[in-house]
């Protein structure tokens, strides 16, 4: 990387820490990707869960290219009839389990939890949100609301005050399930805790949690953000765990590696949006064509090469070559998503430098500096595990 284009990149790119990576990116193709020096990393992180089919991935490309040239952007979202939006909610709805049959496109997670939330109050007319404790949610003022702790949070203080009648639960926690009452207008949780990393849920759990809201009326959502799209071994973590939440909020590989983001309930939850206000929730790029059309070339993408049957057997494959590794503490696993735990930070730190020194893109959890990740993309070959495993046991073994 040139000095000139290093300083310009920290000049006049608003950064998000003092530390960022500072590799230059001069292509990426399926599981990798290369600097302009020729130099090859393995994606561990596809983006933090985006890139679920690979980078240049040829069907994504063409439905991108084609749909540019058909057009782009025409009008703010929901006037227009829109062939590639119409075609992936209708698609997701024959898709998702029970009703979720009503999409509201938008541009990103956070805006999917932000809208997600609103839906809540509007339908229930109630104002008490509960999220759960160690999760993460997104960075937008009412997303960040539900973040972690409802009060000590570091990465809340600075921007108080945020949403009121917001309180945070323990995951897995039968008897916390009880603060759920006739107050609470919606649940926002990870059906499996992401950056917490990588938390399971109890199956007992989420029934009873499933049965709390059922009583109370409060509304289930679940933040698929990071699991869906054939994360977790399934399509979606709500298949795999058998649970039908209320709303679902959709992100990250939902758009295929371009910005795309919904929230999705059934149409009597959802059509409270249209009045009292009218246009109670509005987006100018939402459901963008183009992203449209990417996030459905991977769904279909997705299905037809039976990408999601693999991911079970991939994440296995990687826990059975890393598990016995003196260093690794614990694996904890759900489909191709993994946390490794070390038990030390400093360990973990050391780690990022071994894996960039190496030629591999992993990085940690915003509540576990102790673990580092694993989540490739989905279609990563059982040859390229095996490589990147043995690369990640020798960097292991300069701890």
């Amino acid at each position: 990387m040139s000095n000139i284009l290093r300083k310009q990149f920290l000049t006049h790119v608003g950064q998000t820490s003092p530390s960022p990576l500072m590799i230059e990116v001069a292509r990426a193709e399926g599981s990798f990707f290369y600097t302009p020096e020729g130099k090859r990393y393995y994606d561990l992180v596809a983006g933090v869960s985006v890139n679920n089919v690979g980078h240049a991935n040829p069907r994504i490309i063409e439905a991108v290219q084609r749909q540019a040239a058909d057009y782009m952007h025409v009008m703010v979202y929901g006037e227009m009839v829109e062939r590639p939006q119409v075609q992936y909610a209708t698609r997701l709805a024959e898709l998702l389990p029970g009703d979720l049959e009503s999409v509201y496109f938008v541009n990103s997670g956070a805006e999917a939890i932000e809208g997600a939330m609103k839906l809540a109050k509007r339908y229930t007319a109630r104002t008490e949100l509960i999220s759960m404790r160690r999760a993460y949610h997104g960075s937008t003022q009412g997303a960040m609301s539900l973040m972690g702790e409802p009060e000590g949070e570091e990465w809340k203080e600075a921007f108080r005050p945020l949403l009121p009648n917001v309180r945070a639960i323990d995951f897995n926690d039968f008897e916390q399930l009880n603060l759920i009452t006739e107050r609470t207008a919606g649940i926002i949780m990870e059906p499996v805790q992401g950056e917490a990393g990588v938390r399971l849920p109890d199956p007992e759990w989420l029934e009873a949690l499933r049965l709390r809201c059922d009583q109370t009326g409060a509304l289930l959502i679940f933040d698929e953000i990071q699991t869906g799209m054939g994360r977790t071994g399934a399509l979606f973590a709500m298949q795999k765990y058998g649970i039908l939440p209320d709303i679902v909020c959709l992100a990250k590989a939902f758009g295929g590696g371009m910005p795309l983001g919904a929230f999705i309930a059934r149409k009597e939850v959802m059509d409270t949006l249209q009045s009292n206000p009218v246009l109670g929730h509005i987006t100018t790029f939402g459901g963008h064509p183009v992203c449209c059309a990417a996030g459905l070339a991977l769904l279909e993408y997705l299905i037809d090469n039976h990408v999601v049957e693999e991911v079970e057997q991939k994440g296995a494959l990687y826990e059975e070559l890393l598990k016995d590794h003196p260093q690794v503490v614990e694996i904890r696993r759900c489909g191709l998503l993994l946390a490794v735990e070390l038990g030390s930070s400093e360990k973990m730190y050391r780690m990022m430098e071994l894996f960039k020194e190496n030629g591999i893109l992993s990085d940690w959890f915003l509540y576990c500096d102790t673990a580092f990740r694993i989540s490739p993309p989905l279609t990563i070959s059982e040859e390229e595990i095996r490589d990147s495993a043995r690369i990640i046991r020798e960097c292991l073994d300069r701890l």
